[in-house]
């Protein structure tokens, strides 16, 4: 394909994480870890469980026929008491958090892969041919729209009077929010293998934050797009582009001036935000991001397991070895519990002091995409559009 600003060769390789099948693309970065034959790798049976907290499911909706097999990890965004969420054809929602009651619905005649980005009164969602739109926060109706080079599969992120996409060939958009035109874009080399799916940009004070395939995260000025550092998650290498990849695909999280970052090569740091300084650096990680509590960051490996660290120091205080190979979603906290999903529909809580399953609860398809949580309540989108709430008691 013809890229803006240079030409470049995809493999076209695609060996899906979550549907465990292959496919090909050659203007699309996209791959995927899945089950082959090996008895080893067989999704762990799950062993009964005695609760120790009561998950209520508040409410369930269909909003379109969801993801499929594309990989996309669609998940809703929470704010001011609303959920908004995107389904490949199912156009975008807002619903009532506590009641899923519908507030508004905007059907489109896009395939919506990027899920909803939510701030100044906008919802911003991207689309599988590079699309961008947005869409007033309070009515659902379409304000503007712009392109971008590629796929959008993250949700875009929005704060000071700007709109930044990260699309599929890690190139960084920052859109006016107000009118929608281009303000700057910076964009990095990619591997030629990479895992099949993209980080949101993260916003901090005077700085953007976003992870790279390569392994890296960035800051950039808001204001142009200026590098102001550059840190190693994780190091590319090995002999074959397999063992190379180590992409930060799930999101960084910023809590206070420190900086989260997880990579599908097993590693996960703590950065200085303001400096770029590496904290601590532990050889436990996964590709699709974090959940982080008062005391721990918790990390989903490429295996499935799940595992928490010590937020101070990195240091490992449990792990979960029950979800090996079930295609485990990135954890979220919900009060003292972390949460993920899996490749059956099962929704998981694991306590935050040892790691002990506490609750179960079962959707009617696969969960690929992260857990959201605000006010206390979980919602959860499944790969065929189903959304479900839930608050622990």
């Amino acid at each position: 394909m013809s890229h803006p600003i240079r030409h470049f060769a995809r493999s076209g390789l695609v060996l899906l994480l979550a549907a465990g099948m292959l496919a090909g693309c050659s203007t699309v970065k996209n791959v995927f870890a899945g089950r082959g034959q090996d008895k080893a790798l067989e999704p762990t049976p799950l062993a009964q469980i005695a609760p120790t907290i009561t998950a209520t499911r508040l409410w369930d909706v269909k909003i379109g026929k969801g993801e499929k097999d594309l990989g996309l990890g669609q998940h809703p965004a929470i704010l001011d008491g609303r959920v908004y969420a995107a389904a490949v054809d199912g156009g975008v929602y807002a619903l009532d958090l506590k009641t899923g009651q519908t507030l508004w619905h905007t059907p489109s005649k896009l395939a919506l892969s990027g899920g909803p980005g939510v701030g100044e009164g906008l919802v911003v969602v991207g689309s599988l041919k590079g699309d961008v739109v947005a869409y007033d926060a309070q009515t659902g109706a379409e304000k503007w729209t712009a392109k971008v080079g590629n796929e959008v599969i993250a949700a875009p992120a929005i704060g000071g009077g700007l709109v930044f996409v990260h699309s599929n060939d890690d190139r960084v958009t920052a859109f006016d929010a107000a009118s929608g035109e281009r303000r700057w874009f910076y964009t990095v080399d990619q591997p030629a293998l990479t895992v099949r799916g993209t980080g949101p940009v993260t916003l901090g004070p005077g700085i953007v934050f976003v992870g790279h395939d390569n392994g890296t995260v960035t800051a950039l000025s808001p204001n142009d797009g200026s590098v102001l550092w550059s840190a190693a998650v994780a190091e590319p290498d090995g002999r074959s582009e397999l063992e190379r990849m180590a992409d930060v695909d799930g999101p960084v999280v910023l809590n206070g001036r420190v900086l989260y970052a997880t990579s599908y090569k097993n590693h996960t740091v703590a950065i200085d935000g303001p400096s770029g300084q590496v904290l601590w650096d532990r050889d436990t990680g996964g590709p699709r991001g974090l959940g982080l509590s008062n005391s721990a960051v918790v990390v989903t490996d490429p295996a499935g397991k799940v595992w928490a660290l010590d937020r101070n120091t990195g240091g490992s205080l449990w792990q979960q070895e029950g979800l090996a190979h079930r295609n485990t979603t990135a954890p979220a906290v919900q009060g003292d519990h972390a949460l993920v999903g899996d490749l059956e529909g099962y929704v998981h809580w694991l306590q935050l002091k040892d790691g002990a399953f506490a609750a179960r609860a079962k959707l009617g398809a696969p969960i690929v995409a992260q857990p959201v949580v605000a006010d206390d309540i979980a919602v959860i989108q499944t790969r065929d559009g189903e959304l479900a709430a839930f608050r622990l008691q």
